[in-house]
């Protein structure tokens, strides 16, 4: 089945709910109907000698529960910037392509975890995740304090070079401003930093994939679109340190 890059953070989703149920702050039961609500049916398809053995999300992770699950690991990687990832390789080129991936931590192994559309006929759409085997070795990340200091400062510094391109696109998107994004809301058990820097970078997040270049010189696109570089790698790492903060 060829992999169809999806337009949602539901990685994210699965690291803040899965490391709740985890931690014993909410059940599987809302784990699994929060990411059903924001993506559709979740299914878990794995490589085995006999062929492809797919089955639910749930029963996936009730199953790495059992053989010792800690914790759950996000990843937002871009090509160039293996975010969250520390190989192999063939995991980190999967993950990459589809800029995202969950890593499940158990006792000496981690397995990696990477969505793509699900469409089967006319009206059944999900997400299925592939299973991949991952390092042990933890990615080298930034604490949750810095990522908020970068994160303040690279909203300013785009901020001042956006509003320097003159054109119908300048500044952030409407889409900023407005309130609650559900991609960015942490689960229980998260400290209060992490969900404001969290729901602070999901907004970000949402503003990049919305900017608009309508009406601008070539100039003007280039300098806008390294401005937005910058402040997207520095999102990507505010999310996945704010995800961690529960591990």
């Amino acid at each position: 089945m060829d992999r169809v890059r999806i337009d949602s953070s539901v990685s994210a989703t699965l690291v803040s709910w899965g490391n709740a149920w985890l931690a014993g702050h909410t059940g599987l039961d809302v784990v699994v109907d929060r990411l059903e609500g924001a993506a559709g049916p979740q299914v878990v398809a794995a490589h085995t000698a006999g062929g492809v053995d797919e089955g639910t999300l749930r029963a996936f992770l009730m199953d790495r529960r059992i053989e010792g699950l800690s914790s759950l690991r996000l990843a937002l990687p871009a090509p160039g910037d293996p975010l969250g990832l520390t190989g192999p390789p063939a995991f980190n080129g999967v993950a990459i392509d589809a800029g995202q991936a969950a890593i499940a931590v158990l006792p000496g192994r981690c397995f990696g975890l990477v969505p793509g559309e699900d469409r089967r006929g006319s009206s059944y759409s999900g997400i299925r995740w592939t299973v991949h085997e991952a390092s042990t070795t933890p990615p080298d990340l930034p604490s949750l304090a810095e990522a908020e200091r970068a994160l303040t400062a690279a909203m300013r510094s785009a901020t001042e070079a956006l509003l320097a391109v003159t054109g119908p696109a300048q500044g952030f998107p409407t889409a900023f401003h407005g309130g609650d994004d559900a991609e960015g809301t942490l689960a229980p058990g998260y400290p209060g930093q992490a969900h404001r820097v969290g729901a602070l970078a999901a907004r970000l997040a949402l503003a990049l994939r919305l900017a608009d270049e309508r009406g601008l010189t070539a100039g003007q696109i280039s300098a806008r679109g390294e401005a937005l570089r910058d402040l997207d790698r520095v999102v990507r790492r505010a999310r996945v340190a704010a995800h961690h903060a529960l591990v």
